[in-house]
C-alpha cells in the first residue's frame, strides 16, 4: 500500500474548489477546533525553507499532526520571462526537493498557487515521482462548461437552476467563481430550495443584471431589432435606472466598441483588445460580437449622436425618455 503523501501541491486559478479542498484535508486531520490549533499558514513573504523547517519540525499540540499551509512559494522560484532560474532559486529549489521527502511523519505541507505551475518545476517533478508526494491541479471552468458548472453548485447546495438561468449567471459572473457559488447560495435562499432558480429570480437578485440588460440593448441596436431594444430600454427605466446614467451606460459602451473595432481593424487579437482596455474576457467578448454589426463609421456616427444628445437633454432640449426611444427607434430602423 503506497504511504500517506506528507507534501501537496494545489495548484491553478480554481481558488474555490482549492479552498474546498483544504478545509477537507482538514477535516480529514481531526476534530476542527484541534486542527486549527496546529494549522500554521505561511504567506509569500513567510514562505521560506528555514521557517517550513522551523514549523514543520514542532510538535503539535495535543494531536497527531502539524498542517502548514505554504502560499506562493513555489511560484516564486521559477525564472521570469526570459531568464533562466538565477543561482539563489536553484539553490532554494535544490534544498527543499532535498527537504521534503524526509518530512517527519507528525507534518502535513501543503503548497498553494493561484497558478498552474509548469510540469519542468522541480518541486512538480518531485510530488510527480514520489511516493510521499502528492499534486492536483484545480483549473477554472471555461465559458462553455461554466453554466455546467452553476448547475452542479446549485445541486450541491440544495437547489436546481433553470439552464437558461444558469446561462445568463455565467455571462454576469463569469470569470469569478467565489462570487457565483455565493450569488448561487443566495438564489436558493430565495426560493428556499422549493422551485429552480429562474430567469427572473438573476435579474431581480444579481447585482450584475442591470449591466447585463444595457450588453442585450446594444445586441438588439446591432441587430437592428427595434422591438427588442425599445422593449429593453424600457425594462431599465423600470427597474429605476435614471434616464442619464442609462445614457452614460450606452455611450460608454459605443465608446469602447469603438476602440475595439479600431484594434482589430489594426490587427489586435481579443487578448491584446483585454490588456489595452483593461477589461475582463466576459465583455471583452461581448464586445468583439457586437462590433461585427457596425462599421467603424458607424459606430462614430452614432457615437457622436449620444453625445449630441446628452447634451440636448442637459440643457433642456429635449426629454431623456423621449430622446432615447427616438434614438432607438433612428438606430433599429436604418443604418446610423
Amino acid at each position: 500500500m503506497k504511504p500517506t503523501p506528507l507534501f501537496y501541491i494545489f495548484h491553478g486559478a480554481d481558488e474555490l474548489t482549492r479552498s474546498e479542498a483544504i478545509d477537507r484535508f482538514k477535516r480529514q486531520l481531526g476534530p476542527r477546533e484541534i486542527v486549527d490549533l496546529n494549522t500554521t499558514v505561511l504567506e509569500r513573504s513567510q514562505a521560506s525553507l528555514p521557517e517550513i523547517r522551523h514549523v514543520c519540525e514542532s510538535v503539535p499540540f495535543m494531536a497527531e499532526k502539524r498542517l502548514v499551509i505554504a502560499v506562493g512559494l513555489l511560484s516564486s522560484l521559477l525564472p521570469q520571462q526570459g531568464r533562466a532560474m538565477s543561482a539563489a532559486q536553484k539553490e532554494v529549489s535544490r534544498a527543499l526537493c532535498e527537504y521534503l521527502p524526509g518530512l517527519p511523519e507528525t507534518a502535513r505541507l501543503v503548497f498553494t498557487e493561484d497558478a498552474p505551475l509548469p510540469s519542468s518545476h522541480p518541486v512538480v517533478k518531485l510530488a510527480q515521482s514520489h511516493e510521499r508526494g502528492y499534486i492536483k491541479q484545480f483549473d477554472a471552468p471555461d465559458a462553455r462548461s461554466l453554466p455546467r458548472w452553476i448547475g452542479r453548485r446549485a445541486q450541491r447546495h440544495g437547489g436546481q437552476i433553470d439552464p437558461a438561468a444558469a446561462d445568463r449567471l455565467a455571462t454576469l459572473v463569469a470569470d469569478n467563481l467565489r462570487v457565483l457559488d455565493q450569488e448561487i447560495v443566495k438564489l436558493i435562499a430565495y426560493t428556499n430550495g422549493e422551485r429552480p432558480i429562474t430567469l427572473e429570480d438573476i435579474e431581480a437578485l444579481v447585482p450584475y443584471a442591470q449591466q447585463a440588460i444595457v450588453f442585450d440593448l446594444v445586441d438588439a441596436l446591432g441587430l437592428r431589432d427595434g422591438r427588442v431594444a425599445a422593449r429593453t430600454l424600457h425594462q431599465l427605466l423600470d427597474a429605476g435606472e435614471h434616464p442619464l446614467g442609462l445614457l452614460a451606460m450606452v455611450v460608454r459602451q459605443f465608446r469602447l466598441l469603438i476602440q475595439v473595432k479600431d484594434m482589430e481593424a489594426r490587427g489586435a487579437d481579443l487578448s491584446e483588445v483585454i490588456e489595452a482596455l483593461r477589461i475582463h474576457p466576459f465583455p471583452a467578448r461581448k464586445l468583439h460580437n457586437q462590433a461585427t454589426h457596425f462599421t467603424l463609421p458607424q459606430l462614430e456616427t452614432v457615437y457622436r449622436r449620444l453625445l449630441d444628445m446628452d447634451v440636448a437633454i442637459k440643457t433642456g432640449e429635449t426629454d431623456a425618455e423621449l430622446a432615447l426611444d427616438t434614438l432607438i427607434a433612428g438606430l433599429a430602423a436604418t443604418d446610423p
